[in-house]
């Protein structure tokens, strides 16, 4: 069995293998698409694939949209090479539960893989073609919180963002340029309405979005490649709305165990690849069952009926409170907190280190103890029975094989957001945030993570972080078993509002994380003893 258009004709062997097929015609939907697209997504990783893929394979299935999905990828071209076109398309999607059982089902709703090349004018054409549509309703995202930044933490332009700015739009490289640049495409062939629609782990996605597209524009306006009158288009949010959203679905790598089974069953060429920019990814996904999509419905061109797939339809004020509820209390700030720790314990799977005793502490105290003291009600969801889901059921499903170092991938990126607005929110509630215990904790267990050297003294590899180079310039002259080594070092790290939100020595927190940083370098199994008396305060 292949996955591709032609060896989907074989159903009875993919029904005797167990995974389910697409009940409509692929290929038809594929053409209706590629003529009229409705609905552009940029990411084409793994998460986009299996969920919004999933809510897309929904609606097409039950009636509800008769196009599927146009994919965009902006960074790792080769997905589209290795991932996409030699698979039609397709996706094989599988959802592991908790009890050990699988779902497998091949999905058809992604009908077109274009990569955003500016230097590539076939395919930049191609993009143009697509968002010159007037019938185009939204464009989702999934590039990760590194995707909409334009500057570093010293407050001045990325390199590329500098070059996008100079070069203008029709040579722009990075995703907040290729966005703006395919908007004034837009805006030249029409003015046609649009909703732009994160759907990444950012604190109001939305408005981040919006204020890194307005801000692009407006350094092209300074530059003379664009009018005031585009300016006021993409300002204007009932032409061009950029909805707030929270998303929720463990999405890790693809597990080779898994690729196993379903060649074991006959389906050939499932092995994961990884592609030159490093993207761990396979023929199919995996995933846990459990998800979640919150949605603002600000849609000015119309939007795919995604309330019928499950997909919460709501108020800006109750997506806020939903993504403020996950992203800085109940699932991230864990993910956060235990990653680097379960690193330095020499742990492999996240599910392995949630039974330990210790690190489970950690993320009650961090969830349960702290976070719900300032967690926002949305009302639609409950933040303690979201909670309960994770520590009870989503975090030790030991199927889904997720793994501690991914936890630790872009933390710079993120840690403002999973642990700045609960410290902000104690220093507005109490005058500081010295109360908070796991927290602090959490973030002395990631610069100690930082420096590479697990608490048995054995060296491991950092997981992929932009600010790593820095932090660990910053770091350089800290020695593990060496306390006295530990000096001023994380004084311009922890006083940094661009990584954490806040000065974490003005909220009252910063000399505490120094102290149990100081503790946990002073030798073997010191990270281990140090938690243990501090989660006892």
């Amino acid at each position: 069995m292949k996955l591709t258009l032609e060896g989907l004709k074989n159903q009875q062997a993919w029904e005797k293998a167990g995974i389910t097929l697409p009940a409509y015609d692929v290929a038809a939907v594929a053409e209706r698409t590629r003529k009229n697209p409705v609905w552009v997504h940029l990411g084409v990783g793994n998460i986009f694939r299996i969920f919004l893929g999933g809510i897309a394979e929904q609606l097409i299935a039950d009636g509800q949209m008769d196009k599927g999905i146009t994919c965009v990828e902006l960074f790792d071209y080769d997905l589209v090479d290795k991932i996409y076109d030699p698979y039609d398309n397709l996706v094989l999607a599988v959802t592991l539960h908790g009890d050990g059982a699988t779902e497998k089902k091949v999905l058809g709703s992604l009908t077109e893989a274009v990569k955003g090349q500016s230097f590539d004018e076939e395919k930049w054409n191609r993009l143009k073609e697509i968002f010159r549509e007037p019938g185009l309703q939204m464009i989702s995202l999934t590039i990760t919180e590194k995707g909409y930044a334009l500057k570093g933490a010293d407050g001045g332009y990325f390199a590329f963002v500098k070059e996008d700015i100079e070069k203008g739009p029709e040579k722009a490289v990075g995703a907040m340029a290729v966005v703006t640049a395919m908007l004034l495409e837009r805006y030249h062939n029409g003015k046609s309405p649009l909703a732009l629609v994160s759907m990444d782990n950012c604190s109001q996605n939305g408005a981040n979005f919006r204020r890194s597209v307005l801000e692009m524009a407006e350094e092209w306006k300074k530059r003379g490649f664009v009018d005031e009158g585009f300016l006021s288009y993409v300002s204007d949010e009932s032409a061009v709305s950029f909805p707030w959203t929270m998303i929720d679905k463990i999405t890790p790598r693809p597990s080779e165990k898994v690729a196993d089974e379903l060649e074991a069953a006959g389906v050939e060429g499932m092995q994961p690849v990884i592609t030159s920019k490093s993207t761990y990814i396979a023929p199919f996904v995996n995933a846990e069952g459990p998800q979640y999509l919150v949605v603002e419905d600000s849609f000015p061109n119309g939007r795919p009926a995604m309330e019928k797939a499950g997909v919460y339809m709501t108020s800006r004020d109750t997506v806020n409170k939903c993504e403020k509820m996950k992203v800085t209390v109940c699932l991230n700030p864990i993910h956060t907190a235990l990653g680097p720790y379960g690193c330095l314990l020499e742990y492999e799977l996240f599910a392995d280190e949630m039974k330990d005793p210790d690190m489970l502490e950690l993320a009650r105290q961090v969830g349960y103890v702290e976070g719900m003291e300032v967690v926002p009600d949305p009302g639609i969801l409950s933040p303690k029975a979201f909670l309960d889901e994770l520590i009870q059921e989503r975090f030790p499903n030991a199927y889904l094989g997720d793994t501690t170092q991914r936890l630790c991938v872009d933390v710079s990126q993120g840690i403002g957001i999973r642990f700045g607005e609960t410290v902000k929110a104690y220093v507005a509630k109490y005058g500081d945030a010295k109360k908070l215990n796991a927290i602090p904790i959490a973030i002395a267990g990631w610069l100690r993570y930082l420096l590479g050297v697990d608490d048995a003294g054995n060296r491991y590899e950092l997981a992929p972080d932009p600010m790593v180079p820095e932090m660990q310039e910053r770091m350089a002259d800290i020695v593990v078993g060496d306390s006295s080594s530990f000096k001023d070092q994380l004084k311009g790290i922890l006083s940094n509002e661009n990584i954490f939100a806040i000065d974490l020595y003005k909220a009252g927190i910063g000399e505490k994380i120094e102290d149990i940083f100081r503790e946990e370098i002073a030798g073997p199994g010191a990270v281990r003893k140090t938690v243990k008396k501090y989660l006892a305060k």
